[in-house]
């Protein structure tokens, strides 16, 4: 019996070869050749060489050989779409965009793409327009992830197959930073009733404002915040001067505040900082510190302001310290306004190095504080200190001359490469290597770290950065290798997770029904640290001259600068560590 059944499957088998055949092609595969080359080259869809070479999908092996069925047969004629060599930076969320399909009809023509993944340099078959809107038409069912502690962008990226930029463009609001318990959008889109409750929330909240003068009334908001501690014998006053533009908006005949709040960035990020800083009086008022807090509309644009006409009517010189204007040349008007009487004036967002006055304080390190740190740091800890500097970063060069002289340079071929040789003769051995990379070249990027990676068994090695690298965050750049060398770089803010930090996300959600932005946080973490500070018993001035506070995210460490006036170096030296996550150096 059994010879019989092996006789009519033998036959059986060459019966339908034989009919294939007839009607296909066969393809011998060469050494390198890929599934797309085959396909173009006999004007079919990889799809089609699959459905015949179910094998295939594997992977091609040299003098296998392929069935290919004929054109207008077994395969739709390659004339009904059109193909897509993938460049540098795409991303198939980017691709499907750019021509109008869905991810299913594009994987569906380029079955590679699910084992493979997206490759610089790949030929993709793009089907027609009316092939994918059959697929289109059918609602995407949405899939959600919620951020958990320890969680990153890559980490999450990577456990659904997609690349950091898909889930940033899928989800804007993580662009600057991740917080845990937030709700992402993995697949599908949004509901859009989802959207609105949002604008309506800011709306009701902006309420509180808009619906006031000009100028809010300053007794209505003392009268919230006078009972912040029964010890009314050393109360202090601080004053929060905030752009909210309400004149502006209140003229505004042709937007609404909905389309205003969807346009406007500036007064979103002020609404932010405002909201974190009604955290903060919330949390002084429950421990009872002892500050009165008045909050009024500043009226900025870069070069204007009312700060002169909110000083005449509520006479500023009587607070102890006084939280903005937003624009560095509106801070240094209202300091050297209030110079006289030494009134703390703290610039909370502002990068810009103007001029000093000496009741002025920076909250925002400098570029250049920065890179201190990093160094202060590699010096401390007696390593081996080693730079990568392309041509085009000759200021990093000069930085780096100028402060650090022992610090020993890589050197660069005729054609401006790496020269990988020079690089490894410069590694000692019983001390960490630190390698500062200054270059946005991918090649000289991809360079550095190989070279690093192929002697990680002889020596110690760790990357460094001293300022936001946008080529690291690309598809070309492996995150994986980043935290095998350790990628260390410095931060105004940090990657905060514990149970204090968890708790005022938590209020603030349950308040705001959304999470905080890194405005927000920064609002709360400003305004409560300067009213800690009012909280002493002393000066803000004596206070930023002996003690240093972490909040949330944000450290203050303020120092005075030899031209007058404080900046704040409160730097955390962060990096990736190999269980994915950001971690803070020891």
């Amino acid at each position: 019996m059994k010879y019989f059944i092996t006789v009519c499957l033998a036959t059986l088998v060459f019966s339908l070869n034989s009919f294939s055949q007839e009607r296909n092609t066969t393809h011998k595969v060469e050494k390198g050749e890929t599934i797309t080359q085959i396909a173009q080259k006999y004007k079919v869809t990889p799809y089609d060489i699959y459905q015949l070479n179910p094998d295939a999908q594997s992977g091609l092996k040299p003098n296998t050989v392929l069935l290919i069925p004929q054109k207008g047969i077994n395969s739709k004629a390659i004339s009904k779409g059109i193909t897509h060599k993938v460049e540098p930076k795409e991303t198939l969320f980017g691709i499907e965009k750019k021509y109008g399909v869905s991810d299913e009809s594009l994987k569906k023509a380029n079955p590679e793409l699910e084992k493979l993944g997206l490759q610089i340099g790949q030929t993709l078959f793009i089907p027609s327009s009316a092939d994918s809107k059959i697929v289109v038409s059918t609602p995407e069912k949405v899939v959600y992830h919620e951020v958990l502690a320890k969680e990153t962008k890559y980490s999450i990226a990577k456990q659904y197959g997609i690349t950091i930029e898909e889930l940033e463009k899928r989800n804007p609001e993580i662009v600057p930073n991740l917080t845990i318990g937030y709700k992402l959008i993995i697949k599908g889109n949004q509901p859009k009733t989802d959207k609105i409750s949002v604008i309506e929330l800011k709306k009701d909240s902006i309420k509180q404002i808009l619906t006031k003068t000009v100028i809010p009334q300053e007794t209505e908001i003392k009268k919230v915040y006078t009972s912040l501690s029964k010890n009314s014998d050393d109360r202090k006053k601080l004053v929060l001067l905030l752009p909210f533009n309400l004149a502006k908006i209140e003229g505004d005949t042709i937007n609404s505040t909905a389309t205003r709040l969807k346009k406007d960035k500036f007064l979103n990020m002020t609404l932010d900082f405002y909201s974190g800083a009604l955290m903060a009086i919330d949390s002084a008022k429950t421990i009872g510190i002892p500050v009165d807090v008045s909050i009024f509309d500043s009226q900025e644009t870069k070069n204007s302001s009312n700060i002169s006409v909110i000083h005449q009517q509520n006479n500023l010189e009587s607070a102890d310290a006084i939280i903005g204007p937003f624009y560095q040349n509106n801070v240094e008007k209202t300091a050297a306004l209030l110079s006289i009487a030494n009134v703390a004036v703290i610039s909370p967002l502002s990068k810009d190095i103007g001029n000093s006055f000496p009741n002025l304080y920076q909250t925002i390190p400098t570029a250049d504080a920065l890179k201190r740190a990093v160094f202060d740091y590699m010096i401390a800890k007696e390593g081996n200190i080693i730079a990568v500097v392309d041509k085009k970063k000759e200021s990093a060069r000069q930085f780096v001359q100028q402060n650090y002289a022992a610090v020993q340079f890589a050197t660069l071929l005729e054609n401006g490469s790496l020269s990988v040789a020079n690089l490894k003769s410069l590694f000692v051995k019983d001390k960490m290597n630190y390698v500062v990379l200054a270059s946005e070249n991918t090649g000289m990027i991809k360079n550095t770290m190989v070279t690093m990676m192929s002697v990680m068994a002889s020596y110690n090695v760790e990357l460094v950065i001293l300022e936001l690298n946008e080529t690291l965050d690309t598809d070309e750049i492996s995150f994986e290798n980043l935290t095998k060398l350790k990628l260390m770089y410095p931060s105004i803010t940090r990657e905060n997770n514990a149970a204090e930090a968890q708790i005022f996300k938590k209020e603030y959600r349950k308040k705001n029904k959304i999470l905080p932005s890194t405005y927000a946080t920064r609002g709360f973490d400003v305004t409560f640290d300067t009213m800690l500070r009012l909280s002493q018993g002393k000066s803000f001035q004596e206070t930023a001259d002996a003690m240093a506070t972490q909040q949330v995210d944000n450290k203050f460490e303020y120092y005075k600068k030899p031209d007058g006036g404080y900046t704040n170096k409160g730097i955390n030296i962060l990096y990736y560590d190999t269980d994915l996550t950001i971690k803070e150096a020891n």
